[in-house]
């Protein structure tokens, strides 16, 4: 349906008082940039209004109640003098009432209230209506005194900086169910597909909004799109698992703090939503990213527990990756998995064609960067046989990541040098490989065999493993204990040829 208005500014008079003579109103500079930044994205004159006279006294008469009954979304400004408005509650209440006769206060999967937190307000004081909407968040706690400051160009360069991201998230927002109840924008980013970024505590919403952000730059649905807090343990757990069938990745921001517990659970909402994307990675094809802040300190114990369950934890399946890094690092690993994303719409899931009746394997050598010039001999052996893939060791770090996993995805086999390397870095190539699957990987797992190279130490005599096949190599070249690995390699060519021809395996 059309409507008079593109949004309304709910607010209490108090949040629009100047903090200082000559100080314009934090409402006033909320209405004036945010009607600026939805008009470019619109393309259009945006029409965002509020009542810039309304205060206790004031009656909320017919004239408001229709700006308010024609518009397509309510801005609410949330704060404790929001809280304690009888006027805030009708604006809510008369919105709502007209949400209910136009089809719902949801767009698709689209709220048409977006609730701006001006200052922390309690959960449980949250009209109804509001609860279950995610919040956008101008202020910022302070992690040691747990001061609130909000994002006011009064207070300095950063808070204006963080303002205005802010911001940019909401007029986006905003312009996205604008443009789906005007019946869809032709120019709008093509939807990539959904991307489950698991809500976390306060500490760590900032890093979360960042990653939220890049997703939906490169045009991905972030999903939880709505609040899970006031939910029961019960309702959490079947929203989450309806949200993560949607998509292909998950991510899960670990911080300092443990979280609050669903009503009738026993574990807190970041738990719960790990174990569930753990769950479904289980069952299904899923990228679970784990991130734990480099350096983070610890609030308490229950989530000191967290953390080294995280670290030891068994249930990792092909795809997952634990970071103890920067965010930046994190936002690499993101971007990493786009431009997989990316190649994969656009080139077709098949195999390579046999050319000439034979297919060549392809052997992935890994090792450290001090061995270059010692594998020499090996990887002149194998390539007598097969197509040899070296690491890469310099250039820009999303590229070197995104050329070893498609190698991981692609190869027949691995070999493995364990020579200047510690036992740690070959315990994480081994690791890597398990995850291979969740690179795009459709063949099996590639035959996998250690060569134990110079210089020799008690330590790696006596490596063991169950997942590869461990060769001594201490003298040089050995041809005969490498026998094993190259055979099964030839019989994966010559079944690979057999398929293609069309004759049983």
């Amino acid at each position: 349906m059309a409507f008079d208005g593109d949004a309304f500014i709910s607010y209490a008079h108090l949040d629009n008082v100047g903090l200082s003579e000559g100080h314009k109103g934090w409402v006033a500079n909320l209405h004036r940039a945010l009607e600026t930044k939805v008009s470019q994205l619109l393309g259009r004159r945006s029409r965002i209004w509020r009542d810039p006279k309304l205060t206790g006294n004031d009656v909320l008469n017919d004239a408001l109640i229709d700006q308010i009954r024609n518009v397509a979304a309510l801005v609410s400004i949330l704060s404790p003098g929001y809280l304690r408005s009888q006027w805030g509650r009708k604006e809510l209440t008369e919105f709502c009432h007209a949400c209910q006769e136009q089809g719902g206060l949801l767009v698709q999967d689209k709220a048409r209230i977006f609730k701006v937190l001006k200052t922390p307000v309690p959960f449980q004081q949250l009209p109804t209506e509001l609860q279950a909407v995610l919040g956008y968040e101008f202020f910022k706690v302070d992690p040691e005194t747990g001061r609130v400051r909000e994002l006011d160009e009064i207070f300095g360069e950063d808070a204006e900086r963080d303002f205005w991201l802010k911001l940019d998230d909401l007029a986006h927002d905003i312009c996205a169910l604008i443009q789906m109840m005007d019946g869809g924008d032709p120019a709008a980013p093509v939807d990539r597909g959904a991307v489950f970024v698991a809500e976390t505590t306060s500490d760590l919403r900032e890093q979360r909004d960042a990653i939220k952000r890049d997703l939906q730059q490169h045009g991905y649905t972030v999903l939880p799109s709505r609040s899970l807090a006031p939910l029961s343990a019960e309702e959490a757990a079947a929203a989450i698992r309806e949200d993560l069938a949607l998509c292909r990745m998950s991510i899960h921001m670990i911080g300092r703090h443990y979280g609050g517990v669903p009503e009738g659970g026993v574990v807190s909402l970041v738990e719960l939503q790990n174990d569930l994307a753990i769950e479904r990675g289980q069952a299904a094809s899923l990228v679970r990213l784990v991130w734990i802040p480099r350096g983070v300190k610890i609030a308490d114990e229950r989530q000191e527990q967290v953390m080294e369950q995280l670290r030891m934890d068994k249930r990792i399946h092909p795809g997952s990756d634990l970071f103890e890094t920067s965010l930046e690092e994190l936002r690499t690993a993101v971007a990493t998995w786009i431009k997989r994303e990316e190649k994969r719409r656009e080139t077709p899931a098949v195999e390579t064609p046999i050319e000439s009746g034979k297919a060549t394997p392809q052997v992935y050598l890994l090792y450290d960067s001090r061995d270059t010039d010692s594998i020499t001999p090996w990887s002149d052996y194998l390539f007598k046989e097969f197509e040899v893939i070296h690491p890469a060791f310099t250039g820009d770090e999303a590229e070197l990541r995104q050329y070893h996993e498609e190698n991981l995805r692609t190869c027949d086999g691995v070999v493995i040098f364990y020579g200047a390397a510690n036992e740690p870095w070959l315990r994480r190539k081994l690791a890597e490989l398990q995850k291979s699957a969740g690179y795009g990987r459709t063949k099996g797992m590639p035959e996998v065999v250690i060569c134990l190279i110079p210089p020799q130490t008690a330590e790696k005599a006596r490596f063991r493993t169950h997942k590869a096949l461990v060769v001594p190599q201490w003298e040089g070249l050995s041809p005969e204990p490498l026998g094993p690995f190259v055979s099964m390699l030839k019989e994966r060519a010559e079944e690979r040829q057999r398929d293609g021809d069309g004759d049983p395996v």
